[in-house]
């Protein structure tokens, strides 16, 4: 990320640092667009209005085929990049930026046939917008984003379950007794999840905009008094 300042440790300890200084040795990231796993993930950001309408109309065993194509190019792309030492900053954008829209879609597209309700949309959408709000502040305050916390990888996790378990309810009837309580319970256990993290980052951006300059750097690598490891 180009104005990202999480450095990476070569013990794995990522430390939230002020815009333009470097701290610790991280791996070399390039700029250039066009490489092949950035053409991987601009196809699978192509792939998403597809994936929404094949929900929307309900062909959910198509959508979940899209779905598992994509998922497959999401490692490969992440493979690669390391195999052929093609790290962009676009790439790291890019990534993160295509789970986010696939998970929208899921949502939009059940939602809009009533099959989860609209308030679990509001619900996920609010808590991105407020990362957002908080990720302004931070950059206002001359720092990049904050680490990622492990409940908001586990948030993550439950989501990427519960879509498809859902659509996969919708799609077999028979599998329907089994998918469909088990993706309702990962959907709000991950919605739950998320929001908790969400007040883990309101409380981190608010002590570490608070702290003298001297003191930011040194208790950075930490939410809410946990190490926090990768990204």
């Amino acid at each position: 990320m180009p104005w990202a300042c999480v450095t990476a440790f070569p013990s794995g300890r990522r430390v939230l640092t002020r815009l333009g200084s470097v701290q610790g040795e991280s791996a070399v990231v390039s700029s250039r667009v066009w490489t092949i796993p950035n053409v991987l993930s601009f196809f699978r950001l192509a792939l998403v209005p597809v994936f929404l309408w094949l929900i929307i109309v309900g062909e959910d065993g198509l959508a979940l085929l899209v779905l598992v194509f994509s998922s497959v190019t999401d490692f490969l792309d992440g493979f690669l990049a390391r195999r052929l030492h093609q790290e962009s900053r676009l790439g790291q954008l890019l990534d993160p930026a295509a789970d986010r829209l696939y998970i929208f879609a899921a949502l939009i597209g059940l939602c809009w046939r009533e099959v989860i309700p609209w308030w679990l949309f509001l619900v996920i959408v609010a808590r991105d917008v407020m990362l957002a709000v908080l990720g302004v502040i931070l950059a206002n305050h001359g720092f990049g984003p904050l680490p990622v916390h492990h409940l908001g990888k586990v948030a993550t996790f439950c989501l990427f379950w519960a879509l498809p378990l859902l659509m996969l309810g919708e799609a077999f009837e028979p599998l329907a007794p089994f998918s469909l309580p088990l993706g309702w319970a990962f959907a709000l256990w991950g919605a739950f999840l998320y929001w908790w993290a969400g007040i883990v980052y309101i409380r981190e951006t608010a002590r570490v905009i608070r702290l003298p300059a001297d003191d930011r750097s040194p208790r950075s690598d930490t939410l809410d008094g946990k190490e926090v490891d990768g990204a």
